[in-house]
């Protein structure tokens, strides 16, 4: 039996950061969100949302991957609200996403993080934090390189 903790924190925006999750919505949508990944045998650590975008921390098992377990969340959980949440118009995730490994001595700071995005985001908006978070996982330096 192989032994593994890998730790991924992914985060993602409703598309074209529409602010569409209502409270009524980003409550029901967290527990189902939570619901689905119990069955599909996701290891959902933390979750939390705000009106634009979600943050999740999952501990991956051997034989899954995070752009299948990506697409199991935003793919069911979009089809979810559009058949039964009641809201003006169609729901769609983006189609990008950021996961970034998390290592064993930080994921309670990752889990204070998830878990008060309502604070964080009365300073910073969804575009700067996902800035500077790109900037501090090294992803502004590929990004530049590949547009160059």
């Amino acid at each position: 039996m192989p032994y593994t903790k890998v730790w991924i924190h992914l985060i993602w925006s409703t598309k074209n950061r529409q602010k569409i999750i209502t409270e009524d919505l980003r409550k029901n949508l967290l527990e189902h969100i939570k619901e689905n990944c119990c069955i599909k045998g996701i290891h959902l650590d933390s979750i939390n949302c705000l009106s634009d975008h979600i943050h999740v921390l999952i501990s991956l098992h051997p034989d899954q991957n995070i752009s299948k377990v990506v697409q199991l969340i935003k793919g069911e959980s979009s089809y979810w609200i559009n058949k039964t949440q009641k809201i003006r118009i169609k729901f769609e995730w983006q189609s990008e996403y950021m996961a970034v490994s998390v290592s064993e001595s930080n994921i309670e700071k990752v889990r204070r993080y998830i878990f008060n995005q309502h604070e964080h985001h009365r300073e910073k908006s969804y575009v700067e934090e996902y800035n500077e978070l790109l900037e501090k996982s090294g992803f502004k330096e590929i990004i530049q390189d590949y547009l160059e």
